[in-house]
């Protein structure tokens, strides 16, 4: 069933959905509104990727998703090349399952492109096709950190920048990471490979606009094609929507911007009670939309970002209502409004079952603060 705030924006237009109304299908679509009991790579495939800046967020993004999942599910995964992390959405780094590691790359190229553009200075002189050829060759011998590139590649290319150098291998080749970095409870330095080789066979085509356009929905929506674009970080996508108009439904949210879902995606009664959540830094459902007040109220925006610096987040009512941090043996959870009392015995009991998860054995004490306005 659809539910929306009963408006209509004019005669015969598309009915309007509140602010309520797309937080609720949102959380659904992610998981975050009941907990799935789907298996962590199907997770990790439904939700088009974890963004993994760091390396212990998929973790932390499953553990408030899925019912019975432990860290040692998604790093098992990582281990058998089932899963891994490599470069695509917005230029950043994601763990995807195989077969979009194998595709996705190719489809996000634009952006990869763009992010070159800051170190075209440093490439006077350099062909890509040969220099791709150059690092895929290196890579593929045996997994190389970037310093080794930019050692390698600045012998091949002694008048460029090795920096640069090092930095268009990246955007023009599928490179991966490979373990024991982004196992569990395990350290290891970044090194690269390409992802044809770490997993043992070859890329696919791109996938097309409309398929991945299809997946978001499926993730994100309902959506407008400024929300897919903030997703990947590519323009342009309007024409897909529009071949996918007779199979989709449209909305329109309170300002008037028309939004796209699937039939029968879920778009539950607004007034769906959303459990508290503790979500990792740079986790996609705050980084997935143009207008982010479907989780982020107004007067909270920005308070989750420090310069270049995420906080992990916490979800109270399915809005972003604070922060928290581990700090030793203490979980400290600062939240932007004092909690009454029903909420905070929430959110004490969803900390006790993500610490339980995700360090069972390591006793926290967990304190509640207040986060000052910057």
């Amino acid at each position: 069933m659809t539910h929306s705030t009963g408006k209509r924006s004019g005669p015969g237009s598309a009915p309007v959905m509140d602010v309520r109304a797309l937080n609720r299908a949102t959380l659904a679509r992610q998981l975050l509104l009941s907990r799935s009991t789907r298996p962590a790579g199907d997770a990790v495939s439904h939700l088009l990727g974890l963004q993994a800046q760091n390396t212990r967020p998929p973790y932390y993004a499953l553990a408030a998703r899925l019912d019975g999942f432990t860290p040692e599910r998604l790093s098992a995964l990582m281990a058998g090349r089932d899963v891994a992390r490599i470069v695509t959405l917005r230029s950043t780094i994601h763990t995807h399952t195989a077969d979009d590691c194998l595709t996705l790359p190719s489809f996000a190229q634009p952006a990869s492109d763009r992010g070159l553009g800051a170190f075209r200075a440093g490439l006077t002189g350099v062909g890509l096709d040969r220099l791709a050829a150059v690092a895929r060759e290196l890579v593929e011998a045996e997994p190389r950190t970037l310093a080794d590139l930019r050692a390698a590649l600045g012998a091949e290319w002694p008048d460029a920048d090795p920096q640069a150098l090092a930095v268009a291998a990246r955007c023009t080749l599928p490179l991966v990471q490979v373990t024991p970095r982004g196992l569990w409870d395990e350290s290891g330095q970044v090194a690269l490979t390409t992802a044809e080789h770490w997993l043992g066979r070859p890329a696919g085509p791109a996938p097309e606009p409309d398929a991945v356009v299809l997946r978001y929905l499926a993730a994100f929506g309902p959506a407008s094609v400024r929300d897919m674009q903030t997703w990947c970080g590519l323009t342009r996508l309007g024409p897909a929507f529009e071949r996918l108009r007779p199979r989709l439904l449209t909305f329109r949210d309170l300002r008037g911007v028309e939004l796209f879902d699937l039939p029968d995606a879920p778009r539950p009664d607004p007034a769906t009670p959303a459990p508290p959540r503790f979500l990792p830094e740079f986790d996609n459902l705050l980084l997935s939309h143009a207008d982010r007040t479907r989780v982020v109220p107004p007067e909270h925006r920005g308070r989750h970002w420090q310069g270049n610096q995420a906080y992990r987040t916490l979800l109270v009512d399915g809005f972003l209502a604070g922060l928290w941090k581990l700090d030793g043996g203490t979980l400290v959870i600062e939240t932007f409004a004092e909690p009454d009392r029903a909420r905070r015995e929430e959110v004490t009991a969803e900390a006790e079952r993500m610490l339980a998860v995700m360090h069972p054995g390591t006793a926290y004490d967990i304190r509640f603060g207040h986060v000052v306005r910057r």
